[in-house]
């Protein structure tokens, strides 16, 4: 498939112009259909973004939220994307839609895959928008190169909606999309921002030999790098 880069001056010039993108999208989904799905990823980098989306004025009520991915933390854990998300994104004007965890009670990730799966299987599909993020190992969502469910989650053969996950480079028991159900999105986004996350992502594209994950979405969707240096 194919990647498409849109450079931005800086940050907030990306964050933006970005959230207009996304709501556009959005609102141009819910205007045809009635509802629309967002799938949006964690860490530093989406902060500003999401402070920004909050504020803009589309019908945020028939939207559904979600993650690519989570850590198998309690939600007032630090390292909880949805705590992120309700922190920075559902608030303002987009605290009308709805959000829809991939935390569970279970201990286990892995216990949880099936009640997780039947969650996702309620939302509208496939999603509007998905914003992943990429880390310096060439993971996105929570598909770990160096993770032992790594291939189960980036084989286009597997129906399933998400897995569990364990990296070893990583903390936390992992939930994540599997590549079939972020490939099928609508509209695929890649986020990053500094010059080294740009150099990985090219870097994995041109290694042939040594595979990434985030590789594999490039090759089977047409992505949009959104970037600023």
């Amino acid at each position: 498939m194919s990647l498409t880069e849109v450079t931005y001056e800086n940050a907030e010039q990306l964050n933006e112009k970005f959230a207009e993108r996304i709501v556009e999208l959005l609102q141009s989904e819910v205007n045809v259909n009635g509802t629309a799905t967002l799938v949006v990823s964690g860490g530093r980098t989406p902060v500003g973004l999401f402070n920004s989306l909050s504020t803009k004025g589309i019908d945020w009520s028939s939207i559904t939220v979600t993650l690519a991915d989570e850590r198998w933390v309690d939600e007032q854990d630090d390292a909880s994307n949805a705590k992120l998300v309700k922190t920075h994104l559902l608030i303002n004007n987009a605290k009308d839609a709805t959000f829809l965890s991939l935390k569970t009670s279970h201990s286990d990730a892995y216990d949880a895959e099936s009640e997780v799966a039947e969650l996702l299987s309620s939302v509208a599909r496939p999603f509007t928008v998905t914003i992943l993020g990429m880390g310096e190992d060439g993971h996105t969502a929570s598909l770990f190169p160096c993770s032992a469910e790594v291939e189960r989650g980036l084989d286009l053969n597997n129906d399933s909606l998400c897995l569990a996950a364990t990296p070893t480079t990583a903390p936390h028991q992992r939930m994540s999309l599997t590549l079939k159900q972020i490939v099928a999105s609508k509209n695929v986004f890649l986020h990053l921002t500094g010059e080294k996350k740009k150099k990985v992502l090219h870097k994995a594209i041109a290694d042939t030999q040594n595979p990434k994950p985030i590789v594999s979405v490039v090759d089977n969707a047409d992505v949009t790098l959104c970037w600023a240096p």
